[in-house]
């Protein structure tokens, strides 16, 4: 795998097909050999990605953040960043796609950070984590009914903050965002296939701007969770943040119809343990179960909440919310191996964990926000990596095998 440096910084870049080769057998080098139990939730597999990560050849980003370095990193760079990774998926040939989300923290930061999905390859055996490709997320065809930031209509931060995604049947994407929050429909190369999806009932405050509407969601809490049903028919949309007039700590986890494009009015319930906290990600275990992940805000010495959760829509208590049953505590993993050089005892500090996935029925993998190059939670003052964590489940997760086989 080759690196080349560009503007005093390392970018990772594919180097022909028998290094990729190579490259897709250590990918699944974490996962331990079936019947291999674990008492507790074990580190298998680490792998990081260096925050100065860029692609090649690609356009400046960062101009809005000005030129005082934070965590130790300045803007602007002649690159993009490949970072912020806030929604993954496998694909058949072990590598993986993950959704960059809107930039640099802000709709008006961002307007020079291109929104794309990158495809990567963690490479555990080395501890790395090889950039492939990827492709920018564009509107040609002017699906988009308001002025966008750039006249080529390839979408940046500062049009849409995409937080979430699931594979369509035709290879295409289905993303969730914030700034709607809106549902966005991508073909394989990332076109906009139809006009963004708005949520009834519920605005965002950059919605309400641009509309002269009343947000009733706050700012940057709309789509961080899309789950698909094992048939594909729904989509499950999880908002990170309470509506207003909801109860407290409770958030909406609505129903849309694929075939119909609309949504079906039905809408389970999910709450918090706290009204501080938020959401991550959410994904389809089988038609009823959803992993959940579950955040505080704090990072590094103040990160105490970072929980995967098994949230169930059947509500057996008939309470009106959706089961839950904590499976993981991204903070007390246990690592025996010592892999990576960690302790016995392994943590996830970080701010914004927002990707997980199901590699089989014991194996997730999980990977964080680095909110570059704002967030430090591994080193206080030190812009975070892109970290991809591999973690053996105790027991069995029994996922749809339609959930398992998709790709």
């Amino acid at each position: 795998m080759g690196k080349t440096t560009i503007n005093g910084y390392v970018t990772r870049a594919a180097a022909g097909a028998g290094v990729l080769a190579l490259t897709l057998a250590l990918a699944g080098a974490p996962t331990q050999a079936h019947g291999d139990r674990v008492k507790t939730p074990t580190l298998t597999g680490w792998a990081s990605l260096p925050a100065l990560t860029f692609v090649p050849g690609s356009e400046p980003a960062g101009a809005a953040l000005g030129t005082a370095p934070v965590n130790g990193i300045a803007a602007p760079w002649a690159d993009q960043p490949v970072q912020g990774f806030s929604g993954v998926l496998r694909n058949a040939d072990g590598t993986f796609d993950v959704l960059s989300d809107n930039g640099f923290g802000t709709q008006a930061n961002s307007a020079d950070f291109l929104l794309r999905i990158q495809r990567i390859a963690p490479v555990f055996g080395t501890h790395e984590v090889d950039v492939l490709g990827g492709v920018n997320l564009t509107d040609p065809d002017g699906h988009v009914s308001w002025d966008l930031v750039r006249d080529d209509r390839v979408l940046t931060g500062a049009d849409f903050d995409v937080e979430s995604i699931v594979r369509d049947a035709d290879g295409g994407y289905w993303i969730g965002e914030e700034f709607g929050p809106y549902l966005l429909h991508f073909d394989r190369t990332g076109k906009l296939l139809s006009a963004p999806v708005p949520l009834p009932g519920v605005v965002a405050p950059e919605t309400a701007a641009r509309t002269g509407t009343t947000a009733n969601l706050g700012s940057s809490k709309g789509f961080e969770g899309l789950a698909k049903s094992p048939d594909g028919r729904y989509l499950y949309s999880l908002l990170e943040g309470t509506v207003t007039g909801d109860p407290a700590a409770t958030l909406r986890f609505n129903e849309f119809d694929v075939r119909k494009g609309a949504y079906t009015g039905k809408r389970l319930t999910y709450r918090l343990d706290a009204a501080n906290l938020a959401i991550g990600d959410a994904i389809s275990v089988d038609a009823n179960r959803f992993l959940v992940i579950e955040r505080d805000g704090g990072q590094g010495a103040t990160a105490v909440v970072k929980k995967i959760y098994l949230a169930d829509k059947r509500d057996r208590d008939r309470d009106g919310i959706m089961d839950k049953t904590l499976l993981v505590d991204l903070m007390n993993v246990a690592n025996p191996k010592r892999i990576a050089g960690f302790g016995t005892t392994f943590t996830f500090p970080f701010q914004t964990i927002e990707d997980v996935i199901i590699l089989d029925n014991e194996t997730l993998g999980v990977l964080n926000d680095n909110n570059f190059p704002g967030s430090a939670g591994r080193a206080a003052g030190v812009a975070d990596n892109n970290e991809f964590i591999t973690i053996r489940l105790p027991k069995s997760l029994d996922a749809d095998k339609r959930i398992l086989a998709q790709r």
